[in-house]
């Protein structure tokens, strides 16, 4: 799992005109971008961007930083970002009423996708296969024919709803639901040579016959309780100690789904899984 990046002290005039860069180099809506009112908020735009299969990544050397395509950054002297761009880079748009500055730039953000191809499987409606909840980080799971999801918390039971999860953090989305696919553990067997139980993936759910990462950034229901896709549930280092060497590389963006819950309701083994009616993404403004 990628770490958030360090959130650099600013005043918050300067925090409006990143998610105005932010929005310009996307052609987004600004109100579509999280709010960057308080702290420049880099956590929330990170899982945002997420949701759209991109990632903020920190320039190391920002002054001598070349990029053919855009980027973000601060130069000195100035009073906000701006869009940069080129090979060597230059300021690209400056936003409305924002001061570039004219020494070197001290600060560099590159918008990028981590996955760089994700196979549409084309496969649009599964079912549950398996539940699974795990009473704390590291404690064995826990079979299940039913479950109970409760909005905003998690799984009735999990470590993530009684805050014991291993990368347990408040108000961070993607963190109440994991899902994977059946496939993916079969693949891992019958392509790797990584033979894995599903309980040891350590997701909430087991699926088959859906392609998981479709459902990245939109809406959809498991049986009748509503989620929302928040980002890949790529496998890590951490999940690497404790299942067959050669995990990591195999599930590598088949790693399954972070969902958020969005309805209070009870799942079962047998519920299928449908995108959402009128599924779109979610506004996190």
């Amino acid at each position: 799992m990628s770490a958030t990046p360090k959130q650099p002290t600013v005043r918050s005039s300067e925090n409006e005109t990143f998610s105005i860069c932010l929005a310009e180099i996307l052609r987004a809506e600004v109100n579509d971008i999280p709010s960057t009112s308080s702290g420049l908020g880099l956590e929330h735009i990170g899982y945002w961007l997420a949701a759209q299969n991109l990632a903020l990544i920190p320039v190391h050397e920002p002054a001598g930083f070349q990029w053919a395509g855009w980027w973000i950054g601060r130069l000195d002297g100035g009073d906000g970002y701006v869009v940069m761009a080129g090979t060597p880079s230059g300021v690209a748009w400056v936003p409305e009423g924002v001061t570039c500055g004219s020494g070197a730039v001290i600060e560099g953000w590159v918008i990028a996708p981590p996955a760089l191809s994700l196979r549409a499987r084309g496969a649009n409606q599964g079912a549950v296969e398996a539940i699974y909840r795990f009473a704390d980080t590291g404690a064995p799971g826990e079979a299940l024919k039913r479950a109970r999801l409760i909005s905003g918390v998690g799984m009735e039971g999990d470590r993530y709803a009684l805050g014991k999860g291993h990368f347990q953090s408040e108000g961070r989305w993607g963190q109440a639901l994991t899902l994977v696919e059946a496939e993916a553990i079969e693949m891992l067997a019958s392509e790797h040579g990584v033979v894995m139980a599903p309980v040891d993936a350590r997701r909430n759910v087991v699926t088959r016959g859906i392609d998981l990462n479709a459902l990245m950034g939109e809406r959809f229901r498991i049986g009748s309780v509503l989620c929302q896709g928040s980002r890949l549930a790529e496998p890590c280092a951490w999940l690497q100690k404790t299942t067959p060497k050669g995990m990591l590389r195999g599930l590598v963006h088949r790693g399954g789904l972070r969902a958020d819950i969005l309805e209070d309701g009870e799942i079962a083994t047998g519920d299928v899984i449908l995108p959402h009616a009128s599924s779109s993404k979610r506004d996190r403004a």
